[in-house]
């Protein structure tokens, strides 16, 4: 298993916990009740002082937009399906966040994507995995819960099915990027040096910082009162043999329930796949009556107990969020009922 460094940080919502020294700082929603939209770009080592200037501001740009596209559905009256819709496809366009063009390498130099959305409402699902040459995978989960009487389609079987149903199909070198290539290569030769120097069995890629965190979710509550939860994804960089993490499995990445909340996560996704993280957050609302808050600090807390870096973002059917995450940053951004965006990088 994973070495887990002495200093373990746990991130309740923006409140940050050293369980060394019990440090806390404090970082609130400011409009709790308030919230039909909230997003997340991926959680990992996300550093003010890594970031420059002109970085932080396009992903500030990019999660912006995804939220007023996501916004601008709820206003007009779509439902919450269409509004995570939306906001997603933003993000898969965009070659910053790791989820359709900016999607991470696999060991063999491909773009495999995964993607998932659920209807809060009605408890259907669809998602999609390894899929190669779908331009937005959210469409193609979407497709398959209300177009298809399944619930995950994979590989070529997937890719068939988007094209029947008149999705864009792109060639697979659509999705390159020279920063997520040259990743590659760097989790290529850290993973070489460790063999070498016989440390034992390592994770691919982990030598490559946030090799495993990059994905993208929304969370969504419309004028009906109705959940949606969507996550895409390019996997994990330098990943092997077909490697699904938890972004298409329902209940594992991605959730929603009109009784308790919608959730998407972000992170080590195996992990969140052992804790089925977004049910079990779910089940805390329903079972114990816990709130939306205090679930999401609650799962996020026991994933990181077994070594499960990463965070998620929450949404209850009275606008509460929750964005718990325990890395040091998680791309996020929420935004009222009134148009009041709020956009987070850092852990305050």
């Amino acid at each position: 298993m994973r070495q887990i460094c002495l200093l373990f940080f746990i991130v309740f919502n923006g409140l940050f916990v050293s369980s060394s020294a019990q440090q806390l700082t404090n970082q609130q929603l400011a409009h709790q009740g308030q919230y039909v939209l909230v997003i997340h770009g991926g959680a990992g080592t996300i550093l003010k002082a890594g970031m420059t200037p002109e970085k932080e501001k396009a992903y500030r740009a990019g999660l912006e937009a995804a939220l007023q596209a996501g916004y601008k559905k709820i206003k007009e009256g779509a439902s919450s399906l269409d509004a995570v819709q939306a906001a997603i496809t933003v993000m898969e366009d965009n070659p910053l966040f790791n989820a359709g063009k900016g999607a991470v390498f696999t060991h063999e130099g491909k773009n495999e994507l995964d993607a998932a959305i659920m209807d809060g409402k009605t408890l259907k699902a669809g998602a999609v995995a390894g899929v190669t040459s779908i331009k937005n995978p959210i469409l193609a989960a979407r497709a398959v819960m209300e177009r298809s009487e399944h619930v995950m389609l994979i590989g070529k079987g997937a890719e068939q099915f988007a094209k029947e149903c008149g999705l864009t199909i792109v060639a697979p070198n659509y999705f390159y990027t020279e920063d997520r290539w040259k990743g590659l290569q760097k989790a290529i030769e850290e993973e070489a040096r460790k063999k070498q120097q016989g440390n034992g069995y390592n994770p691919p890629g982990t030598g490559y910082p946030d090799y495993k965190f990059g994905t993208v979710g929304a969370v969504a509550l419309d004028k009906e009162g109705n959940l949606a939860a969507g996550t895409s994804t390019g996997g994990m960089t330098n990943k092997k043999f077909g490697r699904v993490g938890d972004s298409p499995i329902i209940g594992a990445g991605t959730y929603a329930n009109n009784k308790t909340a919608a959730v998407s996560c972000t992170g080590w996704g195996e992990f969140f796949i052992r804790n089925v993280v977004a049910y079990d957050l779910s089940a805390l609302m329903e079972y114990k009556g816990l709130s939306v808050r205090e679930a999401g600090g609650t799962v996020i807390k026991k994933t990181g107990a077994m070594g499960g870096d990463g965070g998620l973002i929450a949404l209850d059917q009275k606008g509460n969020a929750a964005m718990p995450f325990n890395t040091a940053g998680m791309y996020r951004g929420a935004i009222t009922q009134d148009g009041v965006i709020e956009i987070y990088i850092y852990n305050q």
